[in-house]
């Protein structure tokens, strides 16, 4: 059976087929209400469907907003993908969605073909890098933006296009000044790869707020921004710091803050996590042993034991916001996404 043309809507409603056009594809030019009903009754009753790129074209907007994210399947992209996807519905929008595993070609490719579909804006989600990546997305952003296509990204911000930023640097400060509340004195840290800027702001501000009490962390290491990345750099830690399992001394013994454990801060909750199977598997306990924070409270940390310290972020508003600004604002905007220190029992010291 052949598919129904528009022509055949046109002529069982007695109008141009100019006319159905308008109609049907959500032109602003809309006909008198009388025969717009006609169209619309003789489209349904032929089991007519529309085209899509014609309703683009008719409405100078495809309903489309193009998202890349890092890795879809890691809680914290996850999350923005669900306030992305909430505010989109509620603006009549649909998601395309595109995950890179963090490479960049990938990245490139997918905004290429976001923008070869007329997305009416495109949003990246994750750290950025800096250099020729960037340089060479801001060529492929340029004719883009340049006939309406909105740019939003959910990190550090491009030289061009709306941010919404966590604010990485000051918030790792103050999970650090905290932690130095708790009592804490020995440090180390499991940061992500050093050509990623998240990775690099949070440790800086971590290490940075350590200095104004004159400390230090004893150990770095990096791993990859995954849960397996975090689980061989935890056991490169361990080996270095000769931690051992110390059950048979009760912590209210230890009076020298030198007996006391260290405080690993990990960048990410994902790698944090793999920290405490690592030190699982090596029959270290936490926070009696070794203590752990985060970053992010991913929404899996829930069921998580023992419950962990870390820095929350308002992931799924994040998403949401960024929708608003590719969708509401006209200018350029950069905001900010504070975080919120939350103490868990993973840096718990009791004297």
């Amino acid at each position: 059976m052949a598919a129904v043309r528009l022509s055949d809507v046109a002529a069982a409603a007695g109008v141009s087929q100019a006319t159905a056009s308008r109609v049907l594809n959500g032109s602003s030019r809309i006909p008198g209400e009388g025969v717009a009903d006609r169209v619309r009754a003789a489209a349904a009753d032929l089991g007519y469907v529309a085209n899509a790129q014609a309703q683009a074209l008719a409405r100078s907007s495809t309903g489309l907003i193009g998202l890349v994210v890092h890795d879809v399947a890691d809680p914290y992209f996850s999350s923005i993908v669900r306030g992305v996807q909430n505010e989109a519905r509620t603006a009549g929008k649909l998601v395309l969605l595109a995950s890179t595993e963090r490479d960049f070609d990938i990245e490139r490719q997918s905004v290429s073909t976001f923008i070869s579909h007329r997305a009416d804006a495109i949003i990246l989600a994750g750290s950025r890098q800096s250099g020729d990546l960037d340089r060479d997305l801001e060529q492929e952003f340029a004719a883009y933006r340049k006939n309406d296509g909105k740019v939003v990204v959910i990190g550090q911000p491009l030289p061009f296009g709306s941010a919404v930023e966590p604010e990485n640097f000051t918030a790792s400060a103050q999970l650090a000044e905290a932690l130095i509340g708790e009592g804490h004195r020995r440090f180390a840290v499991i940061g992500g790869p050093g050509n990623i800027r998240t990775s690099v702001d949070r440790r800086n501000g971590f290490v940075d707020a350590l200095s104004r009490h004159g400390l230090a962390p004893e150990i770095e290491v990096a791993g990859d921004f995954s849960r397996d990345g975090g689980y061989s750099a935890a056991r490169r830690l361990a080996a270095a710091l000769e931690l051992h399992p110390d059950h048979g001394q009760e912590r209210s013994l230890r009076s020298d803050p030198s007996d006391m454990p260290p405080c690993v801060f990990a960048v990410t909750d994902v790698m944090a996590i793999g920290a405490i199977a690592a030190w699982r598997g090596l029959d270290l306990r936490v926070p009696e042993d070794v203590c752990v924070a985060g970053f992010d409270d991913i929404p899996t940390l829930r069921d998580h034991f023992p419950s962990l310290t870390t820095v929350a972020l308002s992931l799924v508003e994040i998403g949401e916001r960024a929708v608003r600004l590719a969708l509401d604002t006209p200018a350029d905007v950069h905001e900010y996404a504070p975080g919120t220190v939350v103490l868990r029992a993973s840096s718990a010291l009791n004297r």
